[in-house]
């Protein structure tokens, strides 16, 4: 297992890691990586799969059965629902986001890309992120994977982080720096 970049250090990184050696000993990295947006698609929309991952009141059983429901419900693959099931009775849920992040870096990795996590105010529509992705590509010399996360709060613009390094675009950052050279 690669163990570049820290992703082991971290608990969500382990199980990302596990999740991943697995799927690609069964060949499953493309399915795993297609369940794992799925239900990163549902942590964002709905509103009870987000407090079924994140409430200590839901009982080891009840999540694991609820898990299984939604799995299902998504046409989640065999091996992401075991491992669904694996951090329900860890009481793991509410790693599922980190877990879903750090997969996606493994993959990239795995297939020679670098991986930028995304933040914009708005969806981005899909010729907007093939435009990123090619500037991206140029500026960086190899193919790069986004990870997509939506963030009204910054106002516009794009933050792109890649790595340990990171480019605020956001109208939310112009405005604090605006607001910083103001007060001389």
């Amino acid at each position: 297992m690669e163990n570049s970049g820290g992703i082991q250090s971290s608990l969500s990184g382990r199980y990302a890691t596990a999740l991943f050696g697995l799927a690609r000993d069964e060949k499953a990295i493309d399915a795993v990586s297609a369940s794992l947006q799925s239900l990163k698609a549902a942590l964002t929309e709905s509103d009870d799969f987000r407090r079924l991952t994140t409430s200590p009141l839901v009982s080891r059983d009840e999540a694991t059965k609820a898990v299984a429901a939604t799995a299902a419900s998504l046409g989640i693959d065999p091996l992401t629902t075991k491992f669904l099931g694996v951090l329900a009775q860890n009481r793991r849920l509410g790693q599922l986001g980190a877990v879903i992040r750090s997969f996606a870096t493994l993959s990239a990795r795995h297939r020679g890309e670098t991986t930028a996590e995304v933040t914009s105010a708005h969806p981005l529509t899909a010729t907007q992120v093939k435009a990123l992705k090619a500037k991206l590509k140029t500026q960086l010399d190899r193919d790069v994977a986004v990870d997509l996360t939506v963030d009204p709060s910054i106002l516009g613009g794009l933050i792109v982080k890649i790595g340990s390094r990171q480019i605020d675009g956001s109208i939310r950052s112009k405005l604090n720096s605006l607001a910083i050279a103001m007060k001389g």
